[in-house]
């Protein structure tokens, strides 16, 4: 019996790797790109039955979560209609380099994830998958209980996603750590201890990772 159904908007390594690990773990996908659908039928093929592609509005209003694997653009292209209502998982990170520079984020005003939430008023943003390399979803796993379990943070100003993201991390092999609210969600970003421990932390790890955290000098 499958899970909940989960729009991912995004269809690159880390919509991909995601996919594949919640398809795993039991859940239907449904997944676009920026393309359209058709340029996606060799994917869905690989990933089996319980994936299909769609458009971005079709995905967001077809999950019953949604996970975005692209990064933040300020002319703000996602569905909002159909995500409005929902619990939406933001995997973005910001950087100036790739994204150019976004004066809320630079000047340390606001995240990249309250960003989010700002564009998706009518939804409850958190973020997640932040600080894992996509192609070590699959084996970084390990069943709930496991010593030494991989552990990876959430953020958001509503509780109901954080307890839905640490549901789907538990779902995937993971451990979860609260690092609300939204506006917290720094401290596990590029360059602070817990980005730089991707490849292994324990849930006591992350957790004094994301307290050694160091607020980035605000330009």
């Amino acid at each position: 019996m499958t899970k909940e159904t989960i729009g991912i908007i995004g269809a690159g390594e880390v919509g991909t790797q995601i996919a594949r690990a919640a398809l795993q773990a039991g859940y239907s996908i449904v997944i676009a790109n920026s393309r359209g659908p058709e340029t996606l039928r060799s994917l869905v093929t690989a990933l089996g039955p319980n994936a299909r592609a769609s458009t971005a509005p079709g995905a967001a209003a077809a999950g019953d979560f949604v996970i975005i694997a692209a990064p933040l653009k300020l002319d703000n292209t996602l569905p909002v209609a159909e995500l409005a209502g929902k619990i939406v998982l933001d995997t973005n990170n910001y950087m100036l380099w790739r994204d150019g520079d976004y004066p809320q984020v630079t000047s340390g005003a606001m995240t990249i994830h309250e960003l989010r939430q700002q564009q998706l008023p009518h939804s409850r943003v958190a973020s997640a998958f932040t600080h894992v390399q996509a192609p070590r979803l699959l084996n970084l796993a390990s069943p709930e209980g496991t010593p030494n379990r991989h552990a990876l943070a959430v953020s958001s100003n509503f509780r109901d996603a954080v307890s839905l993201v640490t549901r789907l991390y538990n779902d995937l092999g993971f451990d979860a750590v609260d690092n609300s609210p939204l506006f917290q969600s720094w401290r596990v970003g590029p360059g602070q201890p817990a980005w730089e421990a991707h490849a292994h932390q324990t849930r006591t790890e992350l957790i004094a990772n994301i307290a050694r955290a160091q607020k980035p000098a605000r330009r």
